[in-house]
């Protein structure tokens, strides 16, 4: 069995690119038996967050998000990250061997940066406390994207160098990335992202869900024509949600003619209720039960810490404190 570990900052509304991404692959984990943690990255979320109601709010709501979809906390260990202060620990000391060179290259720190973001030592330091986040659990493997890729190197690289300095404490983790990780369109097609600002949420209302389906952008090409479905973004979105028999009838019907982008997305807004309503009312009802929910994240808190605590003794006793 493989420990693995994996986050998300609460700094915006879960959309369909999170679930078909990063949830429903760890769900799949989940579902194989495997040891994970999954923590709610609250102290990550304050280097561009800077409303404390907001933070607090949106932390609850990816708590609720992603028990209402599929993690259940009997098999997984779900908590929020400053529940576990020994990380702030483990991160002072992987700071004071991570070289500014190594912190400086850090391609997530420079698009930021360009971006108009403050330049702060929270912004900048983050790839240190992504390394503790992850070191602590003695993590095996991290599910990881494109963008942070480079993080779990420098994850490596301060193990290694702790390791060298003080003796083999720490595992040195593996990047996991799922076999196929579907890329999610957006309404305008390009990739879904919030920085683009074309999203649809998990949780969409129901009228605002509708009248996005129906702008999802499409070509000009008549109804009555035959149409190639594969890479259009109806065709790709309702490979999601459908069975594989719905999918190729739907194929069908683009090639064969008279069938326009209307009747699909009609057919695609359909199976997105027939997926996503059930989370909904799950999500509804646990969100009628704050302490519940509390319970469930204190609990997660209480297990990763006990799973911290040994590797922390050993930290600690290796420093000299």
């Amino acid at each position: 069995m493989k420990r693995i570990l994996t986050g998300i900052q609460p700094s915006g509304v879960l959309h369909w690119g999170n679930y078909f991404g990063a949830m429903r692959s760890m769900f799949a984990l989940q579902a194989k038996g495997e040891d994970i943690f999954m923590f709610i990255a609250n102290f990550h979320a304050m280097t561009t967050i800077r409303d404390g109601a907001a933070l607090r709010a949106s932390t609850r709501d990816v708590a609720l998000d992603y028990l209402a979809c599929g993690l259940d906390p009997e098999k997984s260990r779900i908590y929020r990250q400053s529940d576990v202060p020994e990380v702030q620990e483990l991160a002072w000391y992987l700071s004071c061997l991570a070289p500014m060179g190594l912190l400086e290259r850090c391609h997530s720190y420079k698009d930021k940066m360009a971006h108009g973001f403050d330049a702060t030592h929270g912004l900048f330091a983050y790839p240190v406390l992504m390394a503790a986040d992850i070191l602590i659990m003695n993590a095996d493997l991290v599910p990881v994207g494109k963008d942070q890729k480079q993080h779990l190197e420098v994850t490596r690289d301060l193990a290694q160098k702790f390791n060298n300095a003080y003796g083999e404490i720490f595992t040195l983790p593996d990047a996991y990335i799922p076999d196929s990780v579907a890329v999610i369109p957006g309404l305008d097609g390009q990739k879904m992202s919030k920085s683009y600002h074309n999203t649809i949420e998990i949780f969409e209302e129901a009228g605002s869900l509708k009248k996005k389906v129906m702008s999802i952008k499409t070509d000009s090409t008549p109804m009555e024509e035959p149409k190639e479905p594969e890479g259009n973004s109806i065709y790709e979105l309702y490979k999601l949600f459908a069975t594989p028999e719905e999918v190729a009838e739907m194929a069908a019907k683009f090639r064969a003619g008279g069938y326009g982008y209307g009747h699909a997305k009609k057919e695609l807004l359909a199976a997105v209720h027939r997926l996503f309503d059930p989370f909904r009312e799950k999500r509804d009802a646990l969100a009628k039960d704050p302490d519940a929910l509390e319970d469930i994240l204190r609990e997660g808190a209480k297990k990763a810490r006990a799973a911290a605590a040994p590797v922390m003794e050993k930290v600690r006793a290796a420093v000299g404190l």
